[in-house]
């Protein structure tokens, strides 16, 4: 019997990394509404009462920078500055320029925007086909936003992250073994001594968080929680930490249970394949799985800039697969198309639909607009492999 600790983290939408995968979907959004053909690599930079836009648009549109940005700002819950930061006083500096022809010139004619490698992953662990791990710990900053919003633990602030380690045994999941939640706060939940919060605190934190969203027979006696385990995180969110689009990818993806190509996905529109060609391997795998031709498998692409043709598409089903994996790889290659253009088609990419991606993850949600997510490849699959 083989035992193993596998932990994945999260982060709250406030956290000043997500702040930054936000606002660089959110431009992304704004041009896609009003130029689907419109080119964009945004990247934002995020500090005490600073916020920097920055990276390559190409458009016919105009975006009035200022309004999305406070007004994200003010979604999230940055509009008080004892969170030390107020997105409605904040500066904010536009630094984009616009992309580079010697680039566009290979995507124009169906090329990928960018050389690199996308690695796509499924499996049967939970209900959205994801590992365990990462999705319990996604769930947990979701409960933490949605507690703070609607009042139900106030003193909290728009920062937080979570961790969640689940214990395996043989392959499978079967408790967990600790939790991690550490949630930006104003004083008010502070001890005597001004350094802890209080133990009431900390009980109703896992009571109206962890509790609410973690399975009840997943935990037991020797689960430990860990509630702001420095003792207390009154500084929060700009103030404290510097954010950067892109510096989640892990977080954003399967939480280190699967490899990572390297390229992050928030403020590219879908021609960098980066973004597109990672949520095509994802919607192949999840069906993969959907259509019980393999309990767990991950599927790698790699591209070259300019070229429609993928440098390379392998596989591999952990010796989880039906059939055989050299027949899978068949019928995948001769059932999808995994040219740019085909891509951003089947997944009707030119849309604004990007800024829900930039918090919570990119994998593993029900909205409809997370067309990578559908399991609409099933039936074309087992009519395929014969099933």
């Amino acid at each position: 019997m083989e035992r193993v600790l596998l932990t994945s983290e999260s982060v709250t939408e406030g956290h000043p990394d997500k702040v930054c995968d936000q606002i660089s979907d959110t431009v992304l959004d704004e041009v896609m509404r009003q130029d689907p053909k419109g080119r964009v690599a945004c990247e934002t930079f995020i500090t005490v009462g600073l916020v920097i836009v920055g990276g390559e648009i190409t458009t016919t549109c105009y975006v009035d920078l200022p309004v999305l940005v406070r007004g994200l700002l003010a979604e999230i819950g940055y509009t008080n500055h004892r969170y030390g930061f107020d997105g409605s006083t904040c500066a904010i500096l536009n630094a984009i320029g616009r992309q580079s022809p010697d680039i566009a010139q290979g995507v124009d004619r169906g090329g990928a925007g960018d050389q690199g490698l996308m690695v796509g992953y499924a499996c049967k662990e939970t209900p959205e086909l994801m590992p365990m791990p990462i999705m319990l710990a996604h769930k947990l900053c979701r409960r933490l936003a949605e507690v703070r919003k609607q009042g139900i633990l106030p003193y909290l602030g728009p920062d937080g992250k979570s961790q969640v380690t689940v214990e395996y045994v043989d392959g499978k999941p079967v408790r967990i073994s600790n939790v991690v939640i550490s949630s930006q706060h104003t004083p008010e939940i502070l001890d005597s001594t001004g350094s802890q919060i209080t133990e009431d605190a900390r009980s109703e934190i896992i009571e109206k968080v962890a509790r609410v969203v973690l399975p009840s027979n997943m935990l037991d006696n020797e689960t430990h929680f860990f509630v702001n385990p420095t003792g207390k995180f009154v500084i929060g969110g700009p103030q404290s930490d510097t954010g950067m689009t892109g510096r989640k990818i892990i977080v954003d993806t399967y939480g280190g249970i699967a490899p990572h190509g390297g390229g992050a996905f928030s403020g590219k529109d879908p021609t960098k394949v980066d973004r597109s060609a990672t949520y095509f391997a994802r919607w192949i795998a999840k069906n993969v799985v959907a259509a019980d031709l393999a309990d767990r498998i991950q599927v790698n692409l790699a591209y070259v800039i300019g070229e429609p043709d993928p440098a390379s598409v392998s596989l591999d089903t952990f010796g989880t697969g039906k059939i055989d994996d050299d027949k899978l790889l068949e019928i995948i290659n001769s059932e999808f198309d995994f040219h740019p253009r085909a891509i951003i088609e089947r997944l009707d990419l030119l849309r604004p639909i990007y800024r829900p991606t930039a918090a919570y993850g990119h994998f593993g949600r029900n909205e409809d607009s997370f067309s990578w997510e559908k399991l609409d490849a099933v039936d074309a699959l087992h009519n395929r492999a014969g099933i």
